[in-house]
């Protein structure tokens, strides 16, 4: 009779709990039982890992074989324990020493060849396997990913047969050093580019100041969607816990993290037909949406109108909270969703209301019905309401536009306003609480009665009041001064387009 012990990781949300992994052979019918809560594809494992062993030229024990997978209410999924399950049985049955095992923590699947195959949240894992000061033995496809991790022992390995010969001594595996590769803004997308729209640009720096979200509002073909994808060369410099939270995210989702994003705020722009699970996250064994996806980053939604108003409605708690929870029966997941929400939209059904023609033929209850299809909740939670109109075509041809700003100018002011808010209260001024509110947005009393007839005249909420001050907040820090004054107040009412009845406007 012989037992082995190997340690490993579940992989739960951005969580990875510890799984212990315990082989125990005994005489008998030869048989193998697997105990401890696996799904279907961690079961399948025994065939993997009865192949991978011998193809790798160790013996399969031919006895009674029992795996437990502890804690047991914890679910199992994956292939990511066909490596310590593998090495336990080789442990077990004497063929390396059960006391190599002592100090090390093992992920990976394995190819019935005994190649060890990537598997999803390695960054988690490496998190969990550093607090306990453990090594990481991994698969070479997720070494550069677990790398970016300080402080932790990250060891990989092509396939089985490496792993023993480490454990054994005769040929150690190195310590995986690492390429840290810290990348700038992607400046394939230049904001100078865009011809004319100057209120729009100048809310673009407004939102990137200030962590703000951002509807634009206008005719087809006038750049909503060049705006929204001109925003993440002007957003200030990821630091590295918010790189490192955004590549965990990815790292655990199905699209896998690539270290070519490393440093890059994440950009993500989902179709109007993408349903509620896939936006929020979910499924039998949760995994993040879009919008954890774009955690410190922009989710761009077109077409704003046109998403399912029960998908949208899910947006509005993560707005505020930053994180998402997803519930099940026996356990639950959470995910951080501190996105930045930029959404686009035409301002009436056909699309040309406002154009200079006389192409629109929508009704004043036509304009209605297709706007309230954004309830007032969610669209209450959207800090600036920018109108978009066409683009003269005088602006249109090259060199026509003057004093066009580099997007380096752009982010420079962008960088010293982010800097003032954060040596003010640590946080963009978009997360201000109402405390914070009270205590840094403070208002001379003639500024005061100017909002109070803005909120009477546009019928503004108490969190429209809180955002417009927030805003003020920003344009203030983009002037440099510590004082909110009557325009930049003026200039944050009138980003509150939305706010006014139809024909008002």
């Amino acid at each position: 009779m012989s037992l082995a012990i190997v340690y490993s990781r579940a992989q739960l949300g951005l969580q990875a709990p510890p799984v212990t992994v315990e082989i125990h052979i005994t005489g008998g019918t030869p048989h193998l039982s697997m105990v401890g809560l696996p799904e279907t594809a961690v079961k399948e494992s025994k065939d993997r890992v009865r192949s991978a062993i011998m193809n790798t030229h160790y013996e399969f024990p031919y006895q009674r074989i029992t795996i437990n997978l502890a804690p047991a209410d914890l679910p199992k999924e994956g292939g990511r324990f066909d490596l310590p399950i593998a090495l336990g049985i080789l442990a077990a049955s004497v063929q390396i020493p059960i006391q190599a095992l002592d100090g090390n923590e093992f992920i990976g699947e394995l190819a019935l060849t005994g190649a060890l195959r990537s598997v999803r949240g390695a960054l988690t894992a490496v998190l969990n396997a550093r607090d306990q000061q453990r090594s990481l033995i991994v698969p070479r496809e997720n070494a550069n990913e677990a790398s970016l991790v300080d402080g932790a022992q990250i060891i990989p390995a092509g396939n089985l047969l490496e792993v023993c010969a480490h454990l054994v001594g005769s040929k150690p595996l190195a310590v995986h050093s690492g390429i840290q590769q810290w990348h700038t803004h992607d400046m394939r997308d230049d904001i100078s580019e865009i011809r004319g729209q100057y209120q729009a640009k100048r809310a673009l720096e407004i939102a990137s100041a200030g962590a703000h979200n951002l509807l634009l509002i206008g005719p087809p073909g006038t750049g909503k969607t060049m705006l929204a994808s001109r925003l993440p060369g002007i957003l200030p410099s990821m630091t590295e816990p918010e790189a490192l939270a955004s590549a965990m995210v990815h790292s655990v989702a199905s699209i896998g993290f690539s270290l070519e994003d490393w440093g890059k705020r994440p950009f993500r722009a989902p179709h109007h037909t993408v349903s509620g699970v896939a936006l929020v996250g979910g499924g039998s064994h949760p995994r993040p949406g879009e919008i954890s996806l774009a955690h410190n980053g922009v989710l761009f939604l077109d077409e704003f109108p046109e998403f399912d108003r029960r998908v949208l409605e899910v947006l509005r708690e993560p707005m505020e909270s930053g994180r998402i929870v997803i519930l099940r029966a026996a356990h639950q997941a959470e995910f951080p969703a501190r996105f930045q929400l930029i959404a686009a939209m035409n301002p009436c059904p056909c699309g040309y209301l406002g154009d200079g023609t006389d192409r629109c033929h929508c009704s004043a209850d036509q304009i209605h019905r297709y706007r309230t299809r954004i309830s007032g909740p969610l669209l209450d939670r959207i800090d600036l309401h920018v109108e978009v109109p066409p683009v003269k075509w005088q602006l249109l041809g090259a060199g026509n536009e003057k004093n066009t700003e580099t997007p380096h100018q752009v982010r420079e002011r962008v960088e010293q306003a982010r800097r003032r808010q954060l040596a003010r209260s640590d946080k963009p001024n978009a997360w201000l609480g109402n405390r914070e509110i009270e205590k840094y947005c403070t208002l001379s009393q003639d500024d005061i009665h100017l909002l109070e007839m803005a909120t009477q005249r546009l019928g503004l909420s108490a969190r429209a009041w809180h955002r417009v001050l927030k805003v003020a907040r920003t344009i203030a820090d983009l002037a440099d001064t510590d004082q909110i004054k009557t325009a930049h107040v003026t200039e944050a009412i009138t980003y509150r387009g939305l706010d006014r009845p139809v024909g008002s406007r």
